[in-house]
């Protein structure tokens, strides 16, 4: 197995030739307390969190910003880099130095295209693991919508 991706969840399971597809692909990328990315800036990478911790920040327009999620060990974020947005939906930042590894969402979308098999098998990987997230997003968000109901009442 390529060493980059030894112990990733993400990575287990695939064929030797896959790994070698996807390997030079993505960037192993250390994360320092602070933003790694902001609502409305270019959606460049998805990242694959090796270990720390990542909120997860939508800011509606007329509104402070919410915590959405919380990403762990494992958990992937900056999705609207490989749905070919120009500008990430939500901000991303991190709460202590945290490793991940990294994929141009372009380079993504050129592997579904030159590799559709191998590119299937990662996207479908990645949707589950953002899918979770999302379930647990929304229920968040309709808990933070009947408070604030609750509170104007």
């Amino acid at each position: 197995m390529v060493s980059k991706f030894n112990n990733i969840p993400l990575f287990e399971g695939l064929n030797e030739n896959t790994l070698q597809l996807l390997e030079p692909l993505f960037e192993t990328c250390t994360c320092h307390k602070g933003t790694i990315f902001e609502q409305g800036t270019p959606a460049i990478h998805i990242y694959l969190l090796i270990e720390g911790s990542v909120d997860i920040l939508y800011k509606p327009y007329d509104s402070p910003p919410i915590i959405i999620t919380n990403v762990k060990s494992g958990g992937i974020f900056g999705w609207s880099a490989i749905a070919d947005n120009t500008l990430y939906t939500s901000g991303a930042t991190c709460l202590g130095e945290s490793k991940a590894v990294r994929i141009q969402g372009k380079a993504l979308r050129e592997l579904c295209i030159e590799h559709p098999e191998a590119g299937e098998i990662l996207l479908d990987r990645f949707a589950k693991s953002v899918s979770k997230r999302w379930h647990n997003a929304h229920a968040q968000v309709r808990e933070i919508l009947s408070q604030g109901i609750s509170n104007n009442l």
